[in-house]
């Protein structure tokens, strides 16, 4: 069931200062959502896959993504059964109007390779290399992963498919910025993208093109399509991948390397980009655009600030002062982490975020 909701409009704003089944049953649970009418331009489509105990993140991170962006926003969720009533329960009790809309899916794979697939690095991960098969009437759209935070509008990664050539098809950042840490470079047992490899945790999409692409292959001659090519990688590969289907997707893009655009490091920064010392220089500049919390750094009291933003965004009210009830608090708690690395350059933590906030602020004091 599809639920139209809508961000609510806040009462007060403040100004801030500058420095502040077998394969029949998968195609037909895949043409069960293709009636579903979608329009490219008019809507950002956001697909998130949440199994076990993810229902609190995955909701954090949708917040996230309603209260800077301007455009309105689809969320495809791909959930275990058990979750959708609890997903259908929070989502229609937030304040909205009309803005946001969702639809919720059952976890669906190929059914004489489920298991496979299913067990595949964590459990439902791989779910999101079969959305351009299950989404078949969506142009373009961006997956997160379930522990990502937008501290700016959705809109700017959006507005990247504008920049992809005739030539690219996807979106994603590099695993590392830094070869000496890098995992791919140093372990890897199969191709990878890159120097360092690419993570695949925010990943925009051209799908329309993901379906027409013919990729070229270490398996055959023959360029395969996307629906072909995913099983006989699998199977090839099953026992030298480590990160599952990001694996995959790297191997991909290896062979494919002129079909992806590649992201600076602050649309996806993880704590990889601190705690071995700052080296995000994009996010030293211009702050952090999109946090990705892997490593369970949201839950534990390893990296304390990356725990900082994510509490503060659980915890923020639609309609309460985002100054306030938002930015100040955060900055409080980050100033306490100065022990860790992280701590160290906790202002790039807040930096995009104070300026979306500001430029919220505008976009409404315009719009009076």
């Amino acid at each position: 069931r599809c639920k139209n909701l809508s961000v609510s409009f806040w009462n007060s704003y403040w100004m801030l200062p500058s420095d502040v089944c077998g394969m029949n049953c998968f195609w037909e649970a895949a043409f069960r959502y293709d009636n579903m009418k979608t329009h490219p331009s008019e809507k950002m489509h956001l697909a998130v896959v949440a199994c076990g105990e993810r229902l609190e993140e995955t909701v954090t991170m949708l917040r996230s993504a309603i209260i800077f962006s301007i455009k309105p926003l689809q969320f495809h969720i791909f959930a275990e059964d058990q979750l959708h009533e609890s997903f259908k329960d929070i989502l229609d009790d937030f304040p909205y109007e009309g803005k946001v809309s969702y639809t919720l899916y059952p976890i669906t794979f190929p059914t004489e390779s489920a298991a496979e697939w299913k067990k595949l690095f964590k459990p439902c991960a791989s779910q999101r290399l079969f959305l351009p098969l299950i989404l078949k009437n969506v142009d373009s759209l961006l997956y997160v992963d379930t522990d990502i935070l937008f501290l700016r509008p959705v809109d700017d990664i959006w507005s990247f498919l504008g920049k992809f050539n005739s030539t690219q098809i996807a979106a994603m950042a590099p695993e590392h910025e830094e070869p000496r840490i890098g995992w791919y470079n140093r372990f890897a047992r199969h191709p990878y993208y890159g120097v360092t490899g690419i993570n695949s945790g925010v990943m925009l999409m051209n799908m329309t093109r993901i379906r027409r692409k013919y990729f070229k292959n270490d398996m055959t001659p023959v360029r395969l399509q996307w629906g072909e090519i995913l099983m006989p990688l699998l199977k090839k590969y099953k026992l030298n991948i480590t990160w599952g289907d990001q694996d995959l997707l790297n191997i991909m893009f290896f062979h494919n390397p002129e079909s992806l655009y590649v992201f600076p490091c602050q649309w996806n920064y993880r704590p990889d980009h601190c705690i071995y010392g700052s080296n995000c220089k994009e996010a030293e500049e211009e702050g952090i655009f999109i946090l990705h919390g892997n490593r369970g750094v949201y839950h534990d009291d390893k990296q304390p600030t990356f725990r900082a933003v994510y509490e503060a965004i659980k915890n923020y009210s639609f309609g309460d002062d985002l100054v306030h009830s938002l930015l100040q608090p955060l900055e409080l708690e980050l100033r306490k982490t100065t022990h860790t690395y992280c701590g160290r350059v906790y202002k790039v933590f807040i930096k995009q975020l104070t300026k979306s906030i500001r430029d919220l602020h505008a976009r409404r004091s315009k719009g009076r």
